[in-house]
């Protein structure tokens, strides 16, 4: 039997954070600011900081899996940092199509670059993670553009519009079939493919590659709907909602509480409303529900690694993150 070389006083996910995280913020950092040193702009400080933040929860699964598998460290980092990228791009998208200004407490990149920018600087982010998973091998840069094709799936499925939204759900489209997709193209498959890479950089391949997503995947769509939760619940301490807000978490509600429609097509339709006791009885059913199927998909991951994976220290740490993953999540502000 191999020995177990994990590192003393890790038997959590945070605790294997924080010991992971900085050599993968070096390496992260390092390959940024080559991205961007032929960019040009007034400051690039600012920029940078807002491309840094972030937990780097999945480049940190990338390594865990790496080392769980018997992997090198040295051979995940960069493949760590790669899953790092494309979620800094994906953001970039994101905050300008939803046109939030503030990303982690720092201004999102479109406030800083302008709309066109931004969105080109988040296009050669996404390239430059793809050459760089091609130039270490074939499988690693199918992996990664397969993630990217999903990841912008899923956004492009996202409602923006509540009117057409509006429109869709009283012609019978089905939110639950929507919101099912999105969790898994657009949150689901990143996590998916993070620990596909870290099985590939740990040299496993077949069967063991498509275990892996799998755990990740579990543990993508959990995270996406402990983040839909937490806009449920605030919903629910704002006691008015408007349709940009009600647009966002509709498909969620439909989904676990399908008799939420008419409350949700008002809200929808008219813009702004509040909820009297009978719609918030139907906001706490749906939070329940949400939080009963991140329960389910925890222990679906959990299973993953119980039956597949190696008996070491490792494996201990990852069997436990899909709920540390979630609870960091729930701790961020």
């Amino acid at each position: 039997m191999a020995p177990d070389r994990t590192i003393k006083g890790v038997s959590d996910f945070y605790a294997y954070v924080a010991v992971r995280r900085p050599p993968l913020e070096e390496a992260y950092n390092r390959r940024l600011s080559a991205l961007l040193d032929g960019i040009k702009t007034e400051d690039m400080a600012p920029l940078m900081l807002s491309l840094q933040a972030g937990k780097k929860i999945r480049g940190c699964l990338s390594c865990l899996v790496c080392e769980a598998l018997g992997g090198p460290l040295e051979q995940a980092i960069p493949r760590a940092v790669a899953v790092e990228m494309i979620q800094a791009a994906t953001l970039i998208h994101d905050d300008f199509v939803d046109q939030d200004a503030v990303r982690g407490g720092r201004p999102a990149v479109w406030t800083l670059e302008g709309p066109r920018r931004a969105v080109l600087i988040g296009d050669v982010i996404f390239a430059a993670a793809i050459k760089m998973m091609s130039d270490i091998s074939a499988e690693d840069g199918r992996a990664v553009a397969d993630a990217i094709a999903s990841v912008s799936r899923g956004a492009l499925q996202e409602p923006l519009d509540p009117l057409a939204l509006a429109e869709n759900i009283e012609s019978g489209d089905s939110c639950g079939r929507l919101y099912d997709g999105i969790v898994r193209l657009k949150t689901g498959t990143l996590f998916g493919i993070a620990c596909t890479l870290g099985a590939i950089a740990a040299g496993r391949s077949g069967r063991a590659v498509e275990t892996c997503y799998r755990y990740g995947l579990w543990i993508g769509e959990a995270y996406q709907i402990a983040d839909d939760v937490k806009e449920v619940k605030e919903c629910l301490s704002r006691r008015l909602m408007d349709a940009r807000q009600m647009a966002a978490i509709a498909p969620a509600l439909l989904r676990f509480v399908p008799d939420m429609r008419p409350f949700v097509l008002d809200v929808l339709r008219r813009d702004r409303s509040g909820h009297g006791d009978g719609d918030r009885e139907l906001l706490k059913r749906a939070a329940r529900l949400m939080e009963d199927a991140i329960d389910q998909r925890q222990r679906a991951a959990a299973a993953e690694i119980e039956r597949n994976f190696p008996g070491n220290g490792y494996s201990g740490v990852a069997r436990r993150a899909p709920r540390d993953i979630v609870a960091i999540f729930n701790e961020s502000p």
